[in-house]
């Protein structure tokens, strides 16, 4: 039964309808929390800033029942995904090129129940908004602007202002969440630094209606080119909608420049290669690509997501994806302080867990950058003639950077891979700690990392059980779990056992006993039922201070 929200009181405020400040209130309302989002805007998306939904993300939107949704929203998935890298599309060189799947005919890795899709923001947010809107519990308010707020011990005061009427509001929260982009202003009230380098380039994004672009020049269809000039990689073009919708981005250095809708025309005409043709620009958008991450999440009841947390270069496909993880993980962890069975730590994990991710995240897409930009350091005048002797060197050159590549397409084990270590409402069994990898990916069910994928059934798979509530899962039915159940309902800690019976399952769980987290992420495993169940169960929902925790963590796993 959806909860009616209060004019001027609700459980949550989130600021920013963008996908992150969506996907949370989607997940908060799918649990049955009320919420209110709030956005400056009109919900329209002027540039899409993202196009590729991450292999995580789409395991999210399975749970929520949302992947046909993802799947028809409107790119071609017929599309060529090729990947190519030229000095012109028509009559230049095309240096080398990584062949894709279409979209539809990607094939599901055999780690997970689904895949990566293409589903640029445009289409993404609409998806998102119906999803949230749906589960009943979720205002949104466009045109309405975040002002300030004053965090209490019991709660949170904040003032918005409807910026067609100009008229402003109080409205009483238990937790407030700034979801509010890279300039987020919730950031800014709380005063939160950020850390990294501020400007690794200076770029000028322009998403271009161009019909047929196909037929103005002899390369392949593809999904995405890199253009390599004399003065190295300088721009990109990216295939918005698979159909006449394009991002072209202008890669500038740390110098700021100002570029008209002229000089993105005349950008545009060279890197197809001819005059003769017609397009629009549609929007025009100078950016910075940043390298950096907030110094810390937010305080008791206020926290910050997504952008406001973390901002990074595009190559790798991570921002939008990682700010669905702080999402989700927010989302369950919210949803057990607003019912009153987490802890009065809970909330101190949102940092400590997803902070390490953000900072490797950023790292990884800022390599994926330099590796991108590498021909304007060491790019050969060669690989322009003519002739048998430039050929040599094209292939020389692209046979390299298609290699080096790589890493920024193959990147399975950034999505997958990312684990909580040492974080205090999860219970270490001892194994050491796997390699973080980035283009491969081994699943494990070691505390902290996310459990693992098996097919149960045709169509069910083990992500199938996460999500509402803790799951208990039982692989020998004869084990009693009798004093688990009821140190969770003593503290009114939602769980559910599972019995599993699939050998691949039990092979790859290990233990005879696994818990798993709302998140799907694993928080304890063994192979009986610990000696106090009461501590365990307090351990995961974080009634300990980090330091306290940390070392009854330490006596559970020991017994």
């Amino acid at each position: 039964m959806a909860q009616k929200i209060e004019l001027g009181r609700t459980p949550v405020v989130i600021v920013g309808a963008g996908p992150v400040g969506l996907a949370l209130a989607g997940d908060l309302g799918w649990r049955g929390v009320p919420c209110l989002l709030i956005e400056r805007g009109d919900g329209q998306v002027f540039q899409p800033k993202m196009d590729m939904v991450g292999i995580r993300t789409m395991e999210f939107c399975r749970r929520w029942g949302i992947v046909e949704d993802v799947e028809n929203a409107g790119y071609n998935r017929d599309y060529s995904q090729d990947y190519a890298w030229v000095s012109q599309l028509h009559g230049g060189y095309e240096f080398g090129r990584e062949s894709f799947p279409t979209v539809r005919d990607e094939p599901k890795p055999e780690q997970s129940p689904q895949k990566r899709e293409r589903c640029p923001q445009n289409f993404f947010d609409p998806v998102l908004t119906r999803f949230a809107s749906k589960t009943g519990n979720v205002q949104i308010r466009y045109s309405t602007e975040y002002v300030s707020h004053h965090e209490r011990s019991d709660g949170v005061t904040v003032t918005v202002r409807d910026l067609i009427t100009g008229a402003e509001q109080q409205i009483e929260c238990q937790y407030l969440v700034g979801c509010d982009g890279g300039a987020s202003r919730v950031k800014e009230a709380l005063g939160i630094k950020m850390t990294g380098t501020p400007a690794l380039t200076y770029t000028t994004n322009a998403i271009i209606e161009c019909e047929g672009l196909e037929q103005l020049h002899d390369k392949k269809p593809g999904y995405r080119y890199i253009f390599i000039g004399p003065e190295g990689t300088w721009s990109t073009v990216v295939a918005i909608n698979g159909r006449n919708w394009w991002r072209f981005s202008i890669v500038g250095d740390a110098t700021m420049r100002t570029l008209t809708e002229d000089d993105v025309a005349a950008a545009f005409r060279r890197a197809v290669g001819r005059d003769d043709f017609e397009f629009r620009i549609v929007s025009l958008m100078p950016w910075i690509r940043r390298q950096l991450v907030a110094d810390n999440y937010g305080t008791a009841r206020v926290k910050i997501a997504g952008d406001a947390a973390h901002l990074t270069s595009p190559t790798g496909g991570f921002g939008m994806n990682m700010g669905v993880q702080d999402s989700v993980d927010l989302g369950w962890k919210l949803q057990a302080m607003v019912e009153g069975w987490g802890g009065p730590h809970l909330l101190d994990t949102y940092e400590f867990e997803r902070r390490p991710v953000a900072i490797r995240n950023v790292n990884e897409a800022t390599n994926n950058l330099k590796l991108m930009l590498t021909p304007r350091q060491s790019l050969s005048k060669a690989v322009f003639e003519p002739g048998p002797e430039g050929d040599q060197a094209r292939q020389v050159f692209g046979d390299a950077y298609t290699q080096m590549m790589k890493r920024e397409w193959y990147t399975i084990g950034i999505h997958l891979g990312f684990r909580y270590e040492g974080s205090s409402i999860v219970v270490p069994d001892g194994t050491p700690e796997p390699e973080d990898t980035v283009s491969t990916y081994v699943q494990t069910a070691r505390p902290g990392h996310r459990a693992p994928h098996v097919w149960l059934s045709p169509g069910h798979s083990t992500l199938d059980l996460f999500g509402r509530e803790f799951v208990l899962m039982r692989f020998h039915n004869a084990i009693d779990v009798d004093a688990l159940s009821a140190a969770a309902q003593r503290a009114g800690v939602p769980l559910r056992v599972v019995d599993i019976d699939n050998e691949q399952a039990r092979a790859l769980y290990e233990c005879a006993l696994v818990l798993v987290r709302p998140d799907g992420h694993v928080a304890w495993r063994a192979n009986t039922q610990p000696d106090d169940a009461d501590a365990l169960i307090d351990i995961v929902r974080g009634v300990q201070p980090l330091g306290v925790a940390s070392r009854v963590v330490e006596e559970v796993a020991a017994r």
